[in-house]
């Protein structure tokens, strides 16, 4: 009986010192990648959005996140505590550590969950009716985004309503719901954060297909929500917004608050999955007519309009152009241009196809689409 307990024993102790080695090894392995040699843009700004502080069910005062922002080369956050709105949020918007910091609010509503943003403090609050909350939000300025349409408390698809965005990727849910698949590498998450919670993503076929539905009936923008509540460190580095501003961004905070809602608006602005690698400097335009047409735009379709995509990395990496849903493209080059001739919703996910603990089927940049739509004269 002892010597099988002994064999037990050092079998138990064979098994986790060789999972030791490899997750030791896959640590030590795993880096960001990164393209030293490009210029960085002054128009090209990133941040992280959909960021809970203690206004509501956060872990960290607003001020400790913005010094992590800070820290991680971050240029601007958005808060969206929960409430109908959050005022106390909404109220401490400033530059803070050298971060611009602006606040929405995440608003529980009759279909589920609905940020709010841009928009002037009401007196009152908004209605817990979705179609009321929709046309308040709007009547106060301000737009609104379909926050993780597929988490447990889900979106109710019911009419439609022309919101200004949609989560493609959220992140606090995406790794809910995968942390149990991902348990062999949930130990790195003391000594190499980002590497666990890239293990945990999944491919977000499910966003993809409605966002592309959403998108023949009226433009919508896509989203990569951190939806952080905890672990603000990692998850500052881990989702980011690219936006592509028309001036430097201002050091005014009124300005500068108008510069990154305008690009959010517009749909002038990117997604990457920061940790697996940076992505400053891609580009997505059209041309029409002789002017640059950016994401976000709607051209009217009266011949072929070139489509232009810059990936101008020294990583691996592949590129898909997407036409309603459907690659139509691919390539590995870090320029292409494409002569779109068909009315539609086109856009671009990039994979990396160097060696990550991100999966090589899931997007590492997606950009919002430019609308080809037929003259209706």
């Amino acid at each position: 009986m002892k010597l099988r307990k002994r064999k037990v024993l050092l079998f138990l102790l064979a098994f986790f010192l060789l999972y030791a080695l490899w997750l030791s090894f896959s640590i030590l392995r795993f880096k960001t990648y990164k393209a030293p040699a490009l210029k960085p843009s002054p128009l090209e700004i990133e941040g992280a959005y959909h960021i809970h502080t203690t206004y509501s069910d956060g872990r960290k005062s607003l001020d400790e996140i913005a010094k992590l922002a800070s820290q991680a080369d971050i240029d601007f956050i958005i808060i969206t505590d929960h409430g109908n709105p959050n005022k106390e949020s909404y109220s401490s918007q400033d530059w803070k550590e050298g971060v611009l910091v602006l606040a929405g609010s995440e608003v529980s509503v009759s279909r589920g969950h609905l940020v709010a943003l841009d928009f002037e403090l009401p007196s009152g609050n908004f209605s817990p009716n979705t179609e009321d909350a929709f046309y308040e939000i709007r009547e106060a300025g301000g737009f609104s985004i379909i926050s993780h349409p597929y988490s447990k408390s889900g979106w109710s698809w019911g009419e439609f309503m022309d919101y200004s965005g949609i989560d493609i990727i959220s992140g606090y849910y995406m790794l809910r719901r995968n942390i149990f698949a991902s348990l062999p590498s949930l130990p790195a998450l003391l000594l190499k954060p980002e590497y666990a919670l890239l293990k945990m993503f999944d491919n977000p076929h499910r966003n993809l297909r409605k966002w592309d539905e959403l998108n023949n009936l009226h433009p919508i923008y896509g989203y990569f929500s951190a939806d952080a509540h905890l672990l603000y460190r990692p998850a500052l580095n881990l989702l980011r917004l690219h936006l592509l501003l028309q001036s430097p961004l201002s050091e005014d905070f009124d300005t500068a608050q108008h510069q990154v809602y305008e690009a959010l608006r517009k749909g002038r602005f990117y997604n990457s999955i920061h940790a697996a690698a940076h992505a400053h400097g891609f580009r997505f335009w059209g041309e029409e007519g002789g002017k640059t047409t950016p994401m976000g735009s709607t051209v009217i379709l009266d011949s072929s309009v070139p489509l232009n995509i810059e990936a101008p990395f020294p990583f691996a990496k592949e590129i898909h152009l997407v036409h309603n849903g459907k690659m139509i493209l691919r390539s590995t080059e870090n320029s292409i241009s494409y002569e779109a001739a068909h009315p539609g919703t086109y856009r671009v996910e990039v994979y990396l196809t160097e060696r990550s603990p991100l999966d090589k089927n899931i997007p590492w940049i997606i950009s919002n689409p430019i609308f080809l739509r037929e003259d209706e004269k």
